[in-house]
This record gives C-alpha cells, structure tokens and sequence, in this order.
C-alpha cells in the first residue's frame, strides 16, 4: 500500500471525516458515495460536480483499487465463483448465485478462517489477514461489472457475508461495507437483502445490534453444546447458553422478525430424529427460519452428506413443529462449490509448482 485513502472503502461517516480534514462541506460525501457506488465511475475528473479543487486534492490522497479475477469458474447450474486478487498476493472467493427473482452474491471477509470448524475447508487453511472495507464492498464492484459485461441480464438483489471468513472477526471493515450496501446514495440495497452470517462470537453480536441492522444468520450446525464444540469450537468459548440470549437481543433490538439457522447437514452426525427434537428444544419460541445445507464436501474432510431422504424427514419434523424450515439447494458442486475449495486447489497448484522448480535446480 501506499499511504493513500480507498474511498471505495469509506461508508457515510468515514467519507465525511476524510473530507472534513480537508475542508469540505458535508454534502460532498454523498456525491462522492453516488459517483462511485450508484454510477461506478472511478476517474476523479469524471465526477463534474465536484469542485476542480477538491478533484485536485483528492488525486494525491486517495486511489480507488478495483480487484481482477484470479481465476472464474461457471457451473452448469449458472453458479458463477471467482477466486479474487488482493494488492498483498493473497486471494478470496466471491460467489454468484442466481435463481429465479434474485441474484445472490456471497462475499468474504477474511483471507482464509481462524475459527477451524470441522466441515468447512476454508478454516482448514488457516487465517491470513482481514479484508479491508474497500476490499469488501470491491467484491461487489467486480461482480456487478463482471455480470453486466457477460450480457444475460443478471444482477445482485441480494449480498450474504457466508464466503471466507467470519465477518464479526472482523467487525470495523464488515460494518463499513454493510453500510455502503444499504446506503440509499451507495448500493441502496434493503437491509432485509444483506446477511451477515457468523458463528457466534458473542460480545461482537451484541455490539452489531448497536450498528447494523442488516439480517442475521447464524451457523448453527448442532443443537447441543457437546456436538457443537466438536464441530464449531468457538462453542468452547461461547456455549449455546450465552448465544442465544445474544441473538434474541437482537431480535429485540433490530426490526427483523426472525433469526436464520444454519444448519449443516452431516451423515451420523448430527442428522438424528433425536438432533431434530433437540433442535426444536433448543430453538423453543426464538422466531426462527432453519436452513438445511446438504454438506458439500471437500478433499479431507471427515465427514459425508446426509441422504437426501434423511435430510428431508429431518424437515418435516422441524415444520410440523412450526418452524419455517428450507433446504438448501446445492450449488456449484462441479465448480467446487463448498467455500474456500478454489482457493485452496489454486494454493495447492501455486505450492507445487514452486516445489517442483526447487527440484529442478536442485544439484
């Protein structure tokens, strides 16, 4: 990096204190937010309603750092994965999903996962570093321009913060973007289409009710505490008796009517008649929406998919006793849909070819 600000990265405040320290008036944060989030024009002198003076002190102290795909992979279901460049070398993946009303876009947070949760490849490479808000919201960037580019008509209704990462391990930046996503002079998206999912990390749970109200996912995955240390270890740290009271709060405290469950469906595991009673226990009269997802598995893993026919009589216990439950569709598999799977195999391939050049010069 360089020194310079990435306005890509600044929400409503963060806009108006840069441009505070420069003298300007408060109103130039939303023609600036509408010039690059609404209109996605990046050239300073482009933006003619700002003062030539304010375009010359802002082209020696910010840059605008757009990401370029790494590599691009569409599957026959018309999911569409990018494994994304950062300026430090490293590399996130960006989702698209599309179905019938919407486009879904799933956007990480982190390269790579500190929380290690058994069923998910991403944590199984470790944690690098945080992205930075403009990171962040430049997932979008790319993936809007890349889809109107291809012609067919497709565009993001809706973000998820589900790709690499857990987003409240990162809360400054996540908040940010988030912002910029439902900003009506940015992105202008309804806070009911941004969803931040997390595993639990308690405190940074009860501090997002404080500053974003977008909707909240929360991975679930084991409807007691003994399995779920097993398989989301966080639960070590905070068991399901301290999240959720912290999810309820902000049920309390935000005007969503409802928490999403993730629920990770894993053979012998926790796909049980007795896992589905406990659940329904657990969840009690928390308002709640339960997501199944048919594991997807990855090169490694411990674990197998649930039968189909499993998972479904594991649904229907959960609707007869009330509670809106779906089961997820599984995307992408030929285009190795479980997060962090891309990323992983293009490490792999960079790792071997720097071995196999090490033995080439090898004496």
């Amino acid at each position: 990096m360089d020194g310079r600000v990435d306005l890509l990265g600044l929400d409503e405040a963060g806009l108006k204190a840069f441009l505070a320290d420069l003298g300007e008036k408060p109103f130039r944060s939303r023609q600036l937010r509408q010039w690059l989030h609404q209109r996605q024009v990046f050239d300073l002198d482009a933006m003619t309603d700002l003062a030539k003076s304010l375009r010359a002190q802002l082209a020696g102290r910010v840059r605008i750092g757009l990401p370029e795909a790494v590599f691009d992979k569409e599957s026959d279901d018309g999911t569409r994965k990018w494994l994304v460049g950062l300026d430090s070398g490293n590399a996130v993946e960006t989702v698209y999903i599309p179905e019938r009303e919407r486009g879904t876009l799933c956007v990480s947070s982190q390269v790579g996962c500190a929380l290690d949760c058994g069923f998910c490849s991403t944590g199984k490479q470790g944690f690098n570093r945080n992205l930075s808000a403009a990171e962040i919201i430049g997932q979008l960037h790319f993936a809007a321009q890349a889809l109107e580019r291809e012609g067919r008509g497709r565009r993001i209704t809706n973000v998820v913060m589900m790709g690499m990462g857990e987003p409240l391990a990162n809360f400054r930046n996540v908040i940010a973007a988030t912002n910029l996503m439902v900003d009506p002079y940015a992105w202008g998206l309804s806070r009911r289409r941004v969803t931040l999912s997390t595993v639990g990390l308690v405190p940074a749970l009860y501090r997002l009710a404080d500053h974003s109200h977008i909707s909240l996912a929360v991975s679930l995955h084991a409807p007691n505490d003994a399995l779920r240390d097993e398989i989301v270890p966080i639960n070590r740290k905070y068991p399901l008796r301290e999240l959720l009271p912290a999810c309820e709060h902000y049920l309390d405290n935000t005007p969503h009517r409802c928490i999403y469950w993730e629920y990770v469906m894993l053979d012998g595991v926790n796909d049980s008649p007795e896992h589905a009673r406990q659940l329904i226990s657990l969840l009690g009269n928390i308002p709640s929406k339960i997501n199944l997802i048919p594991f997807n598995p990855f090169p490694g893993t411990r674990y197998n998919a649930s039968p189909r026919d499993r998972i479904m009589r594991f649904a229907d216990r959960l609707q007869k006793a009330g509670f809106i439950t779906t089961v997820r569709r599984t995307r992408g598999q030929d285009i190795d849909g479980a997060c962090g799977q891309l990323v992983g195999q293009v490490i792999n391939r960079r790792n071997r070819g720097k071995q196999g050049a090490g033995r080439a010069t090898a004496p």
